[in-house]
């Protein structure tokens, strides 16, 4: 199957909009040797016509743009867009729907749990279903393996398999949400024809034996890079929440992902999701050395890769 990361940043991108941190103002000034990076979602294809998304960030339209697989062809409207499979309700992974809301047939797939609280909780999101037609929505259950369907109804190809992730409910919700059992799942895609597959987990807090087996049977992996450390937004005077307690695993630490999942060796192993304030950023940083030399590599928008 052929991978497109269309975004690779964290909520807000890199630079975000309102952050002064040595990274961002880095950036901006040139001083430090890194690339603009928006939020976080990668396309997949059996066939490189028929493209089916991992979330629906806010920065799609330029995502889209960027792409020319992604462009409009043929009739007046129309998309090579034929589902998008959601991991959360988080803003940076929802956001994106409200972009395709032309009257513009949407396929999405999400636990019944996103569903509702999209749809319910979020008035605005009514916007893409309009009449009955506009929005299918299919119900994601974590056991089994399924065919992925888009709007035109064909078998696209690919496989997926959806898997619990220990992580928390988006901050918006967490007066209103009492069972987080659904709030965050990492899907599983396989080509069937080839049986290679990968693995989808932009955000996690905590990585488990039974997880670990199942990323380990993979041959690529997008994992959580948000945070180099956990006390990385505390030291910086951003915030005053770890890493963990946001839902996100660190990288570094005796505890992090690079240690968790050091095992790993027929894996092609790949960070996303990576937060404005992580050094991997810097290309020609300590931390970005150590990922590359324990062989992770760092996603990039306009990575194009095939598994």
């Amino acid at each position: 199957m052929r991978v497109r990361v269309l975004g690779s940043g964290a909520g807000g991108g890199f630079p975000q909009w309102n952050c002064n941190c040595d990274n961002c103002r880095g950036l901006r000034t040139g001083s430090r040797r890194a690339r603009q990076r928006t939020q976080s979602s990668i396309a997949v294809s059996a066939d490189s016509v028929r493209w089916y998304l991992l979330n629906a960030s806010p920065d799609i339209r330029q995502q889209i743009e960027s792409f020319e697989g992604l462009h409009p062809n043929g009739s007046p409207r129309g998309t090579p867009i034929q589902a998008i499979l959601l991991t959360n309700a988080d803003i940076d992974h929802i956001a994106g729907l409200l972009s395709l809301r032309e009257f513009q047939p949407l396929c999405l797939y999400s636990t019944k749990q996103v569903q509702d609280w999209v749809l319910e909780s979020n008035t605005v999101f009514r916007a893409i279903r309009l009449f009955p037609s506009q929005c299918t929505w299919k119900n994601v259950t974590t056991s089994g393996r399924h065919e992925i369907i888009g709007v035109d109804g064909r078998d696209s190809g690919l496989r997926y398999e959806a898997f619990p992730v220990p992580s928390k409910p988006p901050a918006y919700l967490m007066d209103l949400v009492s069972d987080w059992s659904e709030e965050t799942i990492g899907y599983k895609i396989t080509d069937p024809k080839s049986g290679r597959s990968l693995a989808y987990v932009p955000g996690i807090r905590q990585i488990d034996a039974d997880l670990a087996a199942l990323l380990g049977g993979c041959d690529c992996v997008f994992f959580d890079g948000t945070f180099w450390s956990d006390g990385e937004l505390i030291d910086l005077g951003i915030a005053q929440k770890t890493a963990v307690e946001i839902g996100h695993i660190p990288i570094g630490g005796p505890d992090g992902s690079l240690a968790r999942l050091a095992h790993f060796r027929d894996v092609r192993r790949i960070y996303i999701h990576i937060n404005n304030t992580n050094p991997i950023l810097i290309e020609d940083s300590p931390e970005r050395r150590i990922v590359e030399e324990a062989g992770w590599e760092v996603a990039s928008d306009g990575m194009d890769l095939v598994v």
